[in-house]
């Protein structure tokens, strides 16, 4: 799938998980090249009391720099950004990143509603939102609003899922363009880095 002619229309990837969601993003993060222009945004379902380490767990295993997004910073092409534990990630003009402790969405602050709604409202047709396991419906309307907006939308496919409510959530919706197998998922991302990433046009 490397190649996909929609690698030409990305401008940021955004990604989001529940239950079983960081056994599925060590297949799919890794899968990144170097050569990645469109920045990509995780938001994953995280006790909130904790820091979070996903930016130590995934740093060496990926091609790109990973980092916890910090509110207010510029967005850089090629970065992998993680929600921090009970803030709402947003993508604001700039495009720069946007923090949030607005109320819990579906129990869930981060919440991927959130952050694929902004994502559909910056970038458009320019947005790849992935949704993958989870045991709660957040990221339905997320995913909706992505369709709505232009962007592709990707699931992964429920039968291979730890948890599948979330993806039969959105897939109820009919809001979804591809469901695939996570190794499938991956060879798409392998082939973006001939996307535009952002304010490339």
């Amino acid at each position: 799938m490397a190649g996909h002619p929609i690698a030409e229309r990305i401008e940021a990837v955004v990604i989001g998980a529940s239950a079983g969601g960081v056994e599925a993003l060590l297949t799919l993060l890794p899968a990144l090249p170097a050569g990645l222009r469109a920045p990509v945004f995780a938001v994953l379902h995280l006790p909130r009391e904790r820091p979070s380490l996903l930016a130590d767990i995934f740093g060496p295993k990926c091609r790109l720099p990973v980092r916890e997004a910090v509110d207010k910073e510029p967005i850089a092409p090629g970065t992998v950004y993680f929600a921090p534990p009970d803030y709402h990630l947003l993508i604001d003009e700039g495009p720069a990143i946007a923090l949030s402790d607005d109320e819990p969405v579906h129990h869930s602050r981060p919440s991927i509603d959130v952050l694929f709604e902004s994502a559909a409202e910056t970038f458009g047709p320019g947005v790849l939102a992935i949704l993958l396991t989870g045991g709660n419906e957040d990221g339905a309307a997320g995913v909706a609003a992505v369709r709505d907006a232009g962007g592709v939308v990707v699931v992964q496919d429920p039968d291979e899922a730890y948890a599948r409510t979330m993806v039969d959530a959105a897939l109820s919706r009919g809001a979804v363009h591809h469901r695939l197998r996570l190794q499938e998922i991956g060879a798409l991302l392998g082939g973006l880095a001939s996307g535009k990433g952002p304010g490339r046009g």
